[in-house]
């Protein structure tokens, strides 16, 4: 039997560690690693919440352990203290379970068992001797090769504010059908419904498919189109899906469009839930052929460095070489989707991206490029929003840090173009 006070998690916290091994080792996101075998929904649930706490405040922690440590442990220990200290720290667990279990999860380890009294030894004076001063530290920085373009774009003092937004997380935000009220969340200035904790299935409406969970920013780009209704619209590189369901509820005879035919069976999900009708291809956006189109929606595969807020074990996988091939791909995309566009109709571009070169600079190209396309200027505070999102170019750029009495949102861009 295990001692009064012992914390029996070991399952979820083992599970938590391999995560972590599995993102900073093998550069593999968190989305893309099987789910841990053996555990019970409860379990599986806790221990990716502890891999999101370690990778989200992973420099914090780093720091709070330096002064306690001779020299620099291998990852497997480095491991089991940062995961002690954030459950320590972040969490506010109950010290001596947390300890002993982690010393139990030592001792059963090949490469932990002989530091089994270094995590004990360390993790009692994390305990008793950092709290004070963790509120103080800064928050988990990006990486140099995001960090130096942000920079250049942004300023420091913004980024230090998107570092910030990142550490501090992200709500649960839904779209609901044309404007509706769901019951027991914060309804924001652009027409999204905020949660700040709830099990999806549980909030009213889900059964009914009253609405979809979309971030508050990634809830913009559909509604650039304005009036859709009988017009023939393309949801390019359409999975998820939430914007297929925002362009079929405003009345548009929708194609939605996706390279999986994996990620697009989640957009059949939604759509059966919604009672929302799409017709969905599974094809190359670079190489679909159709009749021109009214009007296209063109979220372009990126870099996600927007998402890092829900996502922060990105900028321990992206590279900046990753960048640079997405780029060119959407430069492509954008001039294929011009293509299928009729004239006079519209077209929207956007990213999840921070990077200008995935936004602003995209724009900019194509404008040069194209004769026949033109940027037609976007008011902001006409969709709720606040006057310095406009982009010089006439797009928006949304950023983590904006609206942070209101939790902030994830960054995005986007701009709507218009052919001939």
């Amino acid at each position: 039997m295990p001692k009064p006070g012992f914390d029996t998690g070991l399952p979820a916290r083992r599970a938590a560690l391999e995560m972590l091994r599995s993102t900073l080792m093998d550069k593999r996101l968190l989305s893309h690693q099987p789910a841990p075998g053996g555990l019970d929904p409860e379990d599986a649930a806790r221990a990716r919440r502890l891999a999101l706490t370690l990778l989200r405040h992973l420099g914090r922690l780093d720091n709070v352990l330096r002064p306690h440590l001779q020299k620099r442990p291998t990852l497997a220990v480095q491991s089991l203290l940062r995961l002690g200290a954030a459950e320590l720290l972040v969490d506010g667990s109950e010290p001596h379970g947390v300890i002993a279990s982690l010393v139990e999860i030592a001792k059963r380890g090949a490469r932990t068992t002989r530091a089994a009294g270094l995590v004990n030894a360390v993790l009692r004076k994390v305990d008793a001797d950092d709290r004070g001063r963790w509120a103080a530290l800064p928050p988990q920085p990006l990486p140099v090769w995001l960090r130096k373009p942000l920079h250049k774009a942004y300023g420091v003092d913004a980024v230090a504010a998107i570092e910030a937004a990142h550490e501090r997380g992200a709500a649960l935000d839904l779209t609901p059908k044309a404007g509706g009220v769901i019951a027991g969340g914060v309804p924001l200035p652009t027409g999204s419904v905020r949660f700040s904790q709830a099990q999806v299935t549980a909030i009213p409406g889900y059964a009914e498919g009253d609405w979809w969970v979309q971030d508050t920013a990634a809830a913009l780009p559909a509604r650039l189109l304005g009036d859709l209704v009988g017009l023939r619209v393309l949801d390019l590189c359409a999975a998820p899906g939430g914007k297929t369901l925002q362009l079929a509820a405003a009345g548009a005879d929708v194609t939605a469009l996706d390279l999986s035919e994996t990620r697009l069976e989640r957009v059949t999900e939604n759509l059966a839930r919604t009672g929302l009708v799409a017709r969905l291809v599974v094809a190359d956006a670079l190489t679909y052929a159709a009749d021109p189109f009214d009007a296209i929606l063109l979220d372009a595969p990126c870099s996600a460095t927007g998402t890092i807020r829900r996502h922060p074990d990105l900028p321990f996988v992206k590279t900046a070489g990753e960048v640079e091939s997405l780029t060119r791909l959407q430069m492509q995309m954008l001039d294929h989707a011009r293509t299928l566009l009729k004239p006079g109709g519209r077209l929207v571009f956007c990213t999840c991206s921070l990077l200008p070169n995935e936004g602003e600079n995209q724009v900019k190209a194509a404008l040069k490029r194209h004769d026949d396309l033109s940027v037609l200027p976007i008011d902001p505070t006409q969709l709720g929003g606040n006057p310095h999102w406009a982009s010089p170019e006439g797009g928006l750029r949304l950023r983590p840090d904006f609206w942070p009495e209101l939790g902030g949102m994830d960054g995005f861009y986007m701009a709507l173009l218009k052919r001939g």
